[in-house]
């Protein structure tokens, strides 16, 4: 973990968790996506659990800011910019096959155990290439290569990330797919162009970054086999 979450969790009284934080891995990547079922998972205490979310959102709000260049806690500035601006970007649309036929098939308590173990495998091969994942959208994620970090590789990283996707799904299928006794498939579509982009607040957020061009138009299409 890196010492700006560190020292931010000392400046709002919550140091007691930095052990905890380091050992999950929780980094300024992570932080701004983490759910109230996350932090639970951690061990994070109910009323804890508030001031963390409250402080979360606050980072995201200074990092937004127009005349802040740098949080009181020194972390907004690693965090997403609300900023609009052109860039090249590898967009990707992930899904799960027959969510419609699985909701008919399980119990809505254990459909939700099905997505959410899909999902954190999805996470876990996109954050191994430091993608960003700007919105869930029920069963599925969109995800962007190049924003807010980019490096020279986006796209191989993001199709890269396809392909660790695509192979979690046996795993996956061994445990909770076996354990249901369903058989899950996942969609991906992978594309790479110039866009606008910004309006950011937050990894994993319900509002996602605005990127306009015909690249999620693409990404969105191939996904779908349209």
């Amino acid at each position: 973990m890196s010492n700006g979450v560190a020292k931010w969790l000392k400046e709002i009284g919550l140091d007691e968790y930095i052990e905890v934080f380091a050992g999950n891995d929780v980094d300024l990547r992570v932080l701004p996506e983490l759910s109230e079922q996350d932090l639970k998972e951690l061990g994070v205490s109910l009323g804890h659990r508030r001031l963390l979310q409250k402080a979360i959102s606050e980072l995201g709000e200074q990092a937004s800011s127009p005349t802040s260049s740098e949080s009181e806690h020194g972390v907004a500035s690693t965090l997403p910019s609300r900023e609009a601006e052109r860039r090249q970007l590898t967009v990707m649309f992930c899904d799960l096959v027959g969510s419609t036929a699985l909701s008919t098939q399980l119990d809505p308590e254990d459909l939700r155990d099905v997505i959410t173990s899909f999902q954190d495998k999805c996470r876990n091969a996109i954050q191994r290439y430091e993608g960003f994942v700007a919105r869930y959208m029920g069963d599925g994620m969109l995800v962007y290569f190049g924003y807010p970090q980019a490096h020279e590789d986006d796209a191989e990283r993001a199709v890269r990330a396809g392909l660790g996707i695509v192979r979690s799904m046996a795993e996956l299928n061994a445990g909770i797919g076996k354990r249901h006794e369903v058989e899950l498939a996942v969609r991906v579509g992978v594309a790479t162009g110039s866009v606008v982009v910004g309006d950011i607040v937050g990894e994993g957020a319900a509002e996602e970054a605005a990127v306009v061009g015909e690249t999620p138009n693409l990404a969105a299409r191939l996904q779908g086999g349209g």
